[in-house]
């Protein structure tokens, strides 16, 4: 795994909604930003349908904005997609275009994705998209614990202390 790792030059990481790269792998994208790789965040989703009242409806854009800064991702490496949130399995030709589109701009080494057991259904759409558009590529599934029933994983992926501190402040 490290060779892989340290050959990476650019990576996708697939986001249903503005938080999941943070919780997911948030610590092994501060990890390779550090390390000089060029990281591409796209997500589907700024939630507007879940935000509070007395919140501005982009608040999530924003916030997501922000949290990609704090990383380290390049404003023009983070594209943010308005899907409605918690309706992705209707909407999974519209998304698997717009993956198929980013795939089709670049050679990405590495698509981090949800776990393939997510059972949130915009996540679990997100995985199986993401999956058909990359079948080719190496690909890496992050869990969000409370979206798994169980866990497999099969491989973990070393970070310092940094990253995870990155991590955390970009939640």
């Amino acid at each position: 795994m490290s060779n892989l790792i340290n050959d990476l030059k650019n990576v996708l990481v697939l986001s249903p909604h503005t938080d999941d790269m943070e919780f997911g792998c948030g610590g092994l994208v501060s990890r390779l930003i550090r390390e000089g790789k060029k990281i591409t965040h796209l997500v589907f989703s700024i939630c507007e349908e879940s935000v509070p009242d007395g919140f501005k409806k982009n608040i999530l854009e924003d916030e997501c904005k922000a949290s990609s800064a704090v990383l380290g991702i390049n404003e023009e490496n983070l594209i943010i997609k308005k899907f409605k949130v918690r309706n992705f399995p209707a909407q999974r030709q519209e998304i698997l275009d717009v993956i198929i589109k980013v795939r089709n701009q670049e050679n990405f080494d590495l698509v981090l994705i949800p776990s393939s057991n997510d059972f949130h259904q915009d996540h679990k759409t997100i995985y199986e998209e993401g999956l058909r558009a990359f079948k080719n590529c190496n690909l890496i599934g992050y869990q969000l614990f409370w979206n798994n029933l169980s866990s497999f994983n099969e491989f973990y992926i070393r970070i310092d202390n940094i990253d995870l501190e990155n991590k955390i402040k970009s939640i």
